[in-house]
């Protein structure tokens, strides 16, 4: 299998919004997310990233079809939701970069795109010399929840030894609909960091 990594750095994004739109949808839609998008929303929320300069999409495609993406763009152009943590800490959102969603089609899990999704997003980070943390946020779900796969890992192993750590005193909540529910609800999700060098 012979997998092409293409970047797309600000408006250049638009060239793949509306496949980046239906992975997340798709992927999305499995646990621990359980989110059941739409392609209009997407397309609004997508667009958003195009008018941040410094904004990066890392996208693998088998052929023609992308099968993974990952996303990432300072903290500053990032949502209250996502700043709101780190103001109330008194952490300056300036110097972090936030690093968005990381999707990838089952069938091509386990292949080490995931640690080139990481790679690639951080080349870019370090290229500015001026930012001095990383983070991104998870999704939190119980033990018992009605959902979660027998066989399903975690992904904290994987994070940790990229270097980075859970703060469990830095939470978001966002609202979405999950595929059981008839409306949006509340989702705490926990932030990961890694301080980086510049």
């Amino acid at each position: 299998m012979k997998l092409k990594y293409h970047i797309y750095i600000g408006a250049k994004i638009e060239e793949i919004l509306e496949d980046l739109g239906k992975l997340r949808i798709s992927v999305f839609r499995e646990f621990p997310y359980l989110y059941e998008g739409t392609e209009e929303y997407e397309r609004n929320y997508l667009k958003t990233y195009l008018a941040v300069e410094r904004c990066c999409v890392v996208a693998v495609f088998d052929g023609n079809q992308m099968v993974g993406a990952s996303t990432c763009l300072p903290m500053i152009e990032e949502s209250d939701e996502v700043q709101l943590p780190f103001l109330n800490n008194n952490i300056d959102i300036k110097k972090i970069f936030y690093f968005g969603e990381s999707i990838l089609l089952p069938q091509y899990r386990g292949m080490g795109i995931g640690n080139r999704f990481f790679e690639e997003r951080e080349k870019h980070v370090l290229s500015f010399k001026e930012y001095e943390m990383i983070c991104f946020c998870a999704v939190d779900r119980p033990e018992n929840h009605k959902r979660r796969p027998k066989d399903y890992r975690p992904l904290n192993d994987f994070w940790n030894k990229r270097g980075y750590t859970k703060q469990e005193h830095l939470k978001a909540y966002f609202r979405w609909k999950d595929l059981d529910e008839a409306k949006e609800s509340k989702k705490q999700m926990t932030f990961w960091t890694k301080l980086i060098l510049i």
